[in-house]
């Protein structure tokens, strides 16, 4: 009997020293998550040439996604469910199906971090390594192996990867893309040296290497298995001035890109600003030359992409503005932009009462000089190095080139507005793939004014025009935005071709939209049309065809 107590007395206290720490488990454990549900209904619209469906006669279309993520002390995991049944309209169709694609475990202390499953992650600007998703584009690329950052001193931190990338839905074993491994070290002297941790003067250096393995199974070339990208970099500072730069150059690599040349690949990129109280200047130099990356030289669409080229353009979101937008050219471009932020104080003669903010941004993008190699052999000729290019010299081809200027100005605590114009130089022909085309001129202007009646209730209403006599002509557009803050907003806009050549075709492409928020959740429904064009975002576009229907989103978080 007394054996019999002490035996049950101990499994008692075991139980309950289990259910204590399990609690204590639980009460330190987190979780977070986020989902969204985007779904479009497609309608017939004979103005817009639409008699059925866009999808396999399909009228529905899903895009959904749900992300959950775990932590606990140093350990943390996660994983993202996606549906899409199918795209949306411009979403790459290979995309169709649903699962998770997306799992990962990570364990990090003070020093060290190891990650295994799927993983982003980005070296430097980009240039050698740079995997990540945006949503709105469909693009995903994520790394699927082992990711390790280990920093022994502050200051500096070593990262490496090893893995393939996501290719939609299929499986490595049945897919041709290659292996990517690379490896980063960052130097921040400031940090690193206790004689520089009150300096003016902040440096931090940096360098990578990344490289793709795959087979090579060409009956024609003989293609290198194996292709290493190198990249060095700094980041210097100097009281109010900043300068920012990295060089990167990558081995031949012949590809479904490049018409499979042999000519090795290298990109750079310079920064310079000042900035002080009431005045920013930025100034950015970048050339790239016959640097597309991929882990399958096969692979032409916006996928598999190992590194990333940063745009230098001024990035447009307003409706007409955002009409041609410009898509990195990644076997060749050479351009510059310059950026001027200045504000007229406030309380002087010419600022007001409340000043005025003023943005000047110029830039411009041509191809790179190409030179033949030889008087027998064409440029970019399979097979061959393609071409010879000097280093500083602009092609005579101007990709883009565009002049914005912004006025925020601010009448009363109720009333405010938003003034800006932009000029807009457009190749076409070469950017969205309409040969024949001649270059775009386009004049573009824009209002967007504000009133609030209360603290929680506002009323914005822009105008835009947008005037050229190239592609389809001259354009007008309308936005009216009534909010109640924090929960409705209510939206009707109207964008009118009415300088097409085409009377047929001078279409009104409206809209109606309205949306709710609950704490973190928010609901929106719209209805109307979609002109066909193109959505850009950092330099990457997909295709958007015409369409009309009803589109809801629904995205909460917690």
């Amino acid at each position: 009997m007394k054996k019999s107590f002490i035996f049950f007395a101990s499994v008692l206290f075991f139980a309950l020293s289990a259910n204590a720490q399990l609690s204590g488990l639980v009460n330190k454990s987190q979780v977070h998550g986020s989902f969204e549900a985007d779904l479009m209904y497609y309608q017939p619209d004979e103005a817009m040439g639409i008699t059925d469906s866009l999808i396999n006669g399909r009228n529905f279309a899903f895009n959904g996604f749900a992300r959950i993520t775990y932590s606990l002390g140093n350990f943390s995991a996660g994983l993202r469910y996606e549906a899409y049944l199918p795209p949306i309209a411009g979403f790459d169709p290979r995309m169709e199906g649903n699962g998770f694609p997306y799992l990962w475990a990570s364990y990090a202390t003070e020093k060290f971090s190891f990650t295994v499953g799927s993983f982003y992650e980005q070296f430097g600007n980009g240039l050698t390594l740079r995997s990540y998703e945006e949503w709105t584009l469909g693009y995903d690329n994520a790394i699927n192996g082992v990711k390790v950052q280990y920093e022994p001193v502050r200051g500096f931190i070593l990262k490496g990867v090893y893995g393939v990338q996501r290719f939609f839905w299929m499986k490595y074993a049945n897919n041709n893309r290659g292996i990517v491994k690379g490896a980063d070290m960052e130097l921040n002297l400031n940090d690193l040296f206790v004689s520089m941790s009150n300096s003016k003067v902040r440096l931090t250096l940096g360098g990578s290497a990344v490289s793709k393995y795959q087979i090579d199974n060409n009956p024609v070339y003989k293609l290198p298995r194996n292709v290493g990208n190198v990249a060095g970099r700094f980041n210097l500072g100097i009281g109010k001035f900043n300068f920012t730069s990295e060089y990167a150059y990558k081995i031949n690599d012949p590809s479904a890109i490049n018409n499979y040349i042999y000519k090795p690949g290298e990109s750079f990129l310079f920064t310079a600003s000042y900035s002080r109280r009431g005045l920013g200047v930025f100034a950015m130099f970048k050339r790239t030359d016959n640097f597309s990356f991929k882990s399958d030289r096969s692979e032409k669409e916006n996928a598999l992409d190992i590194n990333f080229l940063p745009p230098i353009i001024e990035p447009h979101t307003y409706m007409l503005a955002s009409m041609y937008p410009y898509a990195t050219q990644p076997n060749g471009e050479i351009g510059f932009q310059l950026q001027v932020d200045y504000k007229i104080p406030k309380k002087t003669k010419l600022g007001g009462r409340y000043g005025w903010d003023i943005h000047i941004n110029y830039s411009q993008i041509n191809d790179i000089a190409r030179e033949q190699l030889n008087d027998s052999t064409p440029l970019n000729q399979r097979g061959t190095l393609g071409y010879t290019s000097q280093f500083l010299k602009f092609g005579d081809q101007i990709f883009n080139r565009d002049l914005t200027i912004e006025v925020d100005k601010k009448f009363t605590k109720k009333f405010k507005g938003y003034f800006k114009y932009i000029y807009q130089e457009y190749d076409i022909a070469t950017l969205q793939g309409h040969p024949g085309e001649p270059e775009i001129k386009a004049h573009i202007g824009i209002v967007d004014m504000t009133y609030k009646f209360t603290s929680k209730k506002a009323l914005r209403w822009e105008a835009q025009g947008l005037f050229t006599k190239e592609d389809n002509g001259s354009w007008a557009a309308a936005l009216l935005e009534y909010t109640i803050s924090p929960h409705w907003f209510f939206t009707l806009s109207d964008q009118w071709n009415y300088g097409n050549e085409e009377t047929a075709d001078r279409l009104h492409y409206y809209t109606g939209a309205f949306g709710y928020t609950h704490k973190t959740t928010r609901l929106s429904l719209s209805y109307g049309r979609q002109r066909e064009g193109v959505v850009c975002v950092g330099g990457v576009c997909r295709q958007v065809p015409a369409s009309s229907g009803f589109y809801m989103t629904i995205t909460s978080n917690f």
